[in-house]
C-alpha cells in the first residue's frame, strides 16, 4: 500500500496536463468557435522552430491592366506587365505564469484535483489569449486611423458616428450606420459574417428590435429544462456579445469580421509545464509552485508586424513595439476587400 502525502507534483503529469490545458483553451474560446480566428497548421509548425517573427511572402493578383488589341504588324511589340508580391509578417507570443499553494492552505486540491487545477489554468489562458487578440485588433484599427500612405487609405475600415455628445438616434447604434460599416468592404460586404458588440450596444440593438434569433441546432429534449436560446443575428450576421470590446466615456466599438480574418497557432514551449517544491517555505510547512507556459501566433490576415519584437514577443499594450500600437502593424495586401474586418464607433449615452 502506497504511503506518504499527495502533493501537486504527484497530480500534474506534464505529458497529460499540457495537451489537456491546450485543448480546453481552444474549445472554450468563442473567437475560435466563431470562425474569426482559424488555427493554421503552417503557423503552428513555425512556432515549433526558431525566430521571433516569420515572413510569409505571396503573389498578389494580376493588375486589371488593359489587354492588347491584336494586329498583324510584326514591328509592333507588346509590353509585358509584371506581378507584384506581398509579405505578411507574424510575431511569436511567448507567455508564462505560475501559481503556488501552501501545504497548509492546499486550496487547489478538491474532489478531482487534476481537473480543478487544469480548468483554472486553462480558463486563465482563454482569457489571456482573448486579451492578446483584442490588443492585436486595436493595433490594426489604430494603424488604419493613421494618415493615408502607400499601404492604406486612412479610415477605410472605420465608420465613426460617435460625435462629440450623445444624440439619441444619431450617435448610438443604428442599422444605417452598421450598413455603412459593412459597405467599407464594397461588394464583398457579405464576407463580414460576425459582429462583436459590447453588452451595452447589444442592449440598444434589442431595444430597437434589431436582433433576429435563429433556433440553435436541434438537440435531445431535456426534461424540465428551459428551451434553448436562439443565436442572435443582425442582417444575417451572428452577434457575439463580449464586454472586453473597447469602450470609454460612453463611446463603444463594434467590430465586424469575416471567417478566417485572423490566423492563429498554438505552439509547444520546450517545457510547457513544471512544478517546484520549496520545503522550507512557510517556516518548513512547504509550498508547491506550478509553472505554465504557452506559445501563440495571432495574425491578422493581410498584415505585417512591423515592430521590433522583444524576446518573448510583444505585450498587449499600446506602447511602441507592442500589439495595440499603431506603428506595430502595416497592411501587406493591396486591396481593401482582402482585409475582412471593419469597425463601427458609436456613443450610447
Amino acid at each position: 500500500m502506497a504511503t506518504g502525502v499527495t502533493r501537486l507534483a504527484d497530480l500534474i503529469v506534464p505529458a497529460i496536463f499540457a495537451p489537456y490545458v491546450q485543448q480546453i483553451t481552444q474549445e472554450k474560446s468563442r473567437l475560435v468557435q466563431s470562425g474569426v480566428l482559424v488555427n493554421d497548421a503552417l503557423l503552428s509548425s513555425r512556432l515549433n522552430g526558431a525566430g521571433l517573427t516569420f515572413n510569409e511572402p505571396s503573389f498578389r493578383d494580376l493588375d486589371n491592366d488593359e489587354e492588347n488589341i491584336s494586329q498583324d504588324d510584326p514591328s509592333v511589340h507588346s509590353a509585358p506587365n509584371k506581378i507584384s508580391a506581398s509579405t505578411e509578417i507574424q510575431v511569436r507570443l511567448s507567455r508564462n505564469n505560475s501559481w503556488s499553494s501552501m501545504d497548509l492552505a492546499a486550496d487547489l486540491i478538491g474532489t478531482d484535483p487534476l481537473n480543478a487545477i487544469a480548468n483554472r489554468v486553462a480558463n486563465y489562458w482563454v482569457r489571456r489569449r482573448q486579451r492578446a487578440f483584442i490588443a492585436t485588433v486595436k493595433g490594426v484599427f489604430a494603424n488604419d486611423a493613421k494618415a493615408t500612405d502607400a499601404y492604406h487609405t486612412k479610415d477605410d475600415m472605420i465608420v465613426d458616428i460617435s460625435g462629440s455628445a450623445y444624440s439619441a438616434g444619431v450617435t448610438d447604434f443604428n442599422a444605417a450606420a452598421m450598413i455603412d460599416a459593412c459597405t467599407t468592404m464594397g461588394d464583398s460586404m457579405d464576407e463580414l459574417g460576425a459582429i462583436m458588440v459590447h453588452s451595452v450596444v447589444y442592449a440598444r440593438m434589442l431595444k430597437n428590435n434589431l436582433i433576429t434569433f435563429i433556433p440553435p441546432s436541434l438537440a435531445p429534449a431535456v426534461p424540465n429544462a428551459a428551451p434553448p436560446m436562439g443565436i442572435p443575428t443582425f442582417l444575417g450576421r451572428e452577434v457575439i456579445v463580449d464586454d472586453s470590446l473597447p469602450s470609454a466615456g460612453g463611446v463603444f466599438e463594434t467590430w465586424l469580421m469575416g471567417r478566417g480574418s485572423f490566423r492563429g497557432a498554438v505552439g509547444s514551449p520546450k517545457t510547457p509545464v513544471e512544478t517546484f517544491r520549496d520545503p522550507s517555505a512557510g517556516k518548513g510547512s512547504g509550498q508547491e509552485i506550478l509553472y505554465s507556459r504557452v506559445e501563440w501566433i495571432i495574425a491578422p490576415v493581410g498584415y505585417a508586424y512591423k515592430g521590433t519584437a522583444p524576446q518573448g514577443g510583444p505585450s498587449n499594450e499600446a506602447t511602441a513595439n507592442n500589439l495595440a500600437n499603431e506603428d506595430s502593424w502595416q497592411r501587406a495586401f493591396g486591396e481593401r476587400k482582402q482585409i475582412k474586418i471593419a469597425k463601427l464607433v458609436t456613443r450610447e449615452h
